[in-house]
């Protein structure tokens, strides 16, 4: 019933939304109970009965077929992003999933070709994310774009709950209300697609309970996917920047996204992001099974960082795996020499 249940909220969340004015119908005098639209309303510019939409809002309808989602798609002014949350709401596969109990959480293992990415795309800050945006890998770029970050133990690192509770966060993001909106966005999009996934049940709750912005947000039910933007940062010790990202989603894995951020060689903003690279760094752990490695050469420009599967809890400085690769990364010099 989880399914059908959204998804009355959310037909319910957007009709609240679109005035009589903007679908042509006169205002009503006196005062509105109903914020936005009427049901009544929304059924009859979609061509269904009334009771019929009554039922849908209400999850006693299943399956309506694509037209009459079309058609109310375009009464409620839906985004691309918007239809597809409709659409994937209203699926039987939605209402099957949703029926069961999932209890298997998302794998943390990041697959060592994915890993290679991180080093691929140098100078440039690329991690890998979970279906619950929990930070799995990292290279060095990326691991000092968040400030703080890696004080949290390895397995509370997660991008949400960061921009959320973190002190850096609101400094950080310049357009933090922004980021706030799509990460939870973003987490409305990933439950449905992922429906009783434990990992993002516990996101929300613990969330909702300790972040009344976050709970507002919630309420909204804004959908959408994080393919790409821009973030506007104001670095504590890279300065400012603006960043663009791409986000692409990583095969055969529970969800994960490989997340590139950039900016056009020759302009401030690169300059900037080359900072992220050349600060003194310690050993940090991007979380779960896969670790960022320090360069062997200790100190120095860290152009070459990533995440290994490797526990650096009990790393001691002396492994050898990379140095042997012949595709290893690129590492800073050792400690006392002058960096080429």
């Amino acid at each position: 019933m989880r399914s059908r249940t959204e998804l009355g909220e959310f037909l319910r969340s957007r009709r609240s939304r679109i005035t009589p004015d903007e679908v042509g119908l006169p205002s009503s005098a006196g005062i509105r109970r109903t914020a936005g639209l009427r049901r009544e309303e929304v059924a009859i510019l979609a061509g269904v009965s009334i009771e019929y939409y009554r039922r849908l809002e209400q999850g006693k309808q299943q399956r309506p077929s694509a037209a009459v989602l079309a058609a109310i798609a375009h009464v409620l002014k839906l985004s691309e992003d918007e239809r597809r949350h409709l659409t994937e709401l209203s699926s039987s596969r939605a209402h099957e999933e949703a029926g069961k109990t999932q209890q298997r959480r998302a794998s943390r293992t990041v697959r060592d070709e994915v890993l290679r990415m991180l080093d691929v795309v140098l100078p440039y800050p690329a991690c890998v994310l979970s279906r619950s945006s929990d930070l799995l890998a990292a290279n060095e770029p990326a691991l000092s774009l968040f400030p703080g970050m890696e004080e949290w133990p390895p397995r509370h690192r997660n991008t949400a709950r960061y921009a959320f509770l973190h002190a850096s966060a609101r400094q950080l993001y310049v357009n933090w209300a922004d980021v706030a909106r799509g990460v939870v966005a973003h987490l409305r999009t990933a439950v449905v697609l992922h429906p009783g996934a434990p990992d993002l049940h516990d996101l929300v709750a613990e969330l909702s309970a300790t972040s009344p912005e976050f709970t507002a947000l919630w309420q909204r039910y804004d959908v959408r996917v994080r393919t790409n933007g821009r973030k506007v940062f104001r670095h504590p010790a890279a300065g400012p920047m603006t960043l663009t990202y791409e986000a692409f989603d990583v095969a055969r894995s529970d969800g994960q996204r490989l997340i590139v951020y950039q900016a056009a060689p020759g302009t401030q903003d690169y300059d900037a992001l080359l900072l992220l690279s050349r600060r003194p760094s310690s050993p940090a752990q991007a979380g779960g099974e896969n670790a960022a490695r320090p360069d062997e050469g200790g100190s120095g420009p860290t152009v070459g960082r990533r995440c290994r599967p490797a526990d650096l809890a009990e790393w001691t400085g002396n492994g050898t795996a990379d140095r042997d690769r012949p595709n290893g990364p690129r590492r800073g010099p050792a400690p006392g020499a002058s960096a080429r």
